[in-house]
């Protein structure tokens, strides 16, 4: 009797997870991007991070383009794709947003938020897609925002840093709580992550 070959990851890897890597090592330069940021108050450092979540888009769009035109797909690539994503999409743009100068307490509070609901919502369309494609090969609707749609919330950083909107002259100002400050700037994550734990249903084009 043969015994099954073990499990071997670099025979299981596929050009698409490739691709998926790209992803995930974009979103972690751009958090060594803002990290850099902290340290030296250069600012072209914040545009180097927010420049960068764009092209972890691209990579995330590719890999299950070039996954599905070679008909090469595994359990290991859609587990890559969910934690690139993670990195990518949420907990660098939650680092983002704290470079800029939401580092209050509440805030820190709906960042984590933020980035929970990220990581649910990926999980929870992992465990659910089978049932979301209706017998079919390809899911039909997300339920739920997807998480690369805080590439948006990015964009809108990318501009205050443009405008030098960062620390105390960031957009909307700051309120103190209980003497904890609190950035209603941050309201658009609990939104965004609001919205990718939701029921709604978004159709996949």
């Amino acid at each position: 009797m043969n015994k099954p070959k073990p499990f071997s990851m670099i025979r299981e890897f596929h050009l698409a997870d490739w691709f998926t890597l790209s992803n995930a090592f974009c979103g972690v330069g751009s958090l060594f991007a803002v990290m850099t940021y902290l340290q030296t108050a250069e600012v072209v450092h914040l545009y180097f991070a927010c420049g960068l979540i764009p092209f972890a888009l691209l990579f995330d769009v590719l890999d299950g383009r070039i996954a599905r035109w070679r008909q090469q797909s595994s359990a290991m690539g859609r587990e890559l794709d969910s934690l690139a994503d993670v990195i990518s999409f949420g907990v660098a743009p939650a680092v983002i947003a704290y470079g800029c100068g939401m580092q209050g307490l509440f805030d820190r509070i709906v960042l984590l938020f933020f980035v929970a609901s990220g990581v649910s919502r990926l999980a929870r369309y992992n465990v659910t897609a089978e049932k979301l494609a209706e017998g079919g090969d390809k899911v039909k609707y997300f339920e739920g925002t997807p998480i690369p749609t805080s590439l948006l919330l990015v964009a809108v950083l990318a501009i205050a840093v443009w405008q030098g909107a960062l620390g105390m002259q960031i957009w909307f100002g700051v309120v103190y709580i209980g003497g904890f400050q609190f950035h209603p700037l941050v309201l658009m994550f609990a939104l965004s992550g609001s919205l990718m734990i939701s029921r709604i249903r978004i159709p996949k084009l």
